[in-house]
């Protein structure tokens, strides 16, 4: 799952942005943003770390699967404890993600909306 600190760095640039826009006109010898800014400590770029995000999600449906296959066809070691643990965990993330993706699709929207 993509990490609070993460979203909520980019959110803030976003809104730092959209404040900069709203002022008035950035002038154009002046960059925007800086790229640097943008990208993480690790060097990944936004891309990477989302879909670094949407595999940890995939990754953990498809255990919640496979724990409740074992549970329904009687293996021992599994418990139904877990099984609704792992359940709950990959409910929540993707309900997680889902939100990441409508504020980004938002953002983008908003964006597009700003007059050049």
């Amino acid at each position: 799952m993509i990490e609070r600190a993460d979203i909520n760095n980019v959110l803030m640039q976003m809104r730092s942005l959209k404040a900069e826009a709203q002022q008035g006109v950035v002038h154009v010898d002046k960059p925007a943003f800086k790229t640097d800014s943008v990208r993480s400590v690790d060097g990944e770029g936004f891309g990477d770390l989302l879909k670094n995000a949407i595999d940890k999600v995939n990754d953990t449906q498809m255990e919640a699967g496979r724990m409740a296959t074992a549970f329904e066809q009687g293996d021992p070691r599994v418990e139904l404890t877990q099984v609704m643990i792992q359940m709950q965990k990959a409910s929540v993330s993707f309900q997680a993600m889902t939100q990441v993706r409508n504020k980004l699709v938002a953002a983008y929207e908003d964006v597009m909306k700003m007059p050049m």
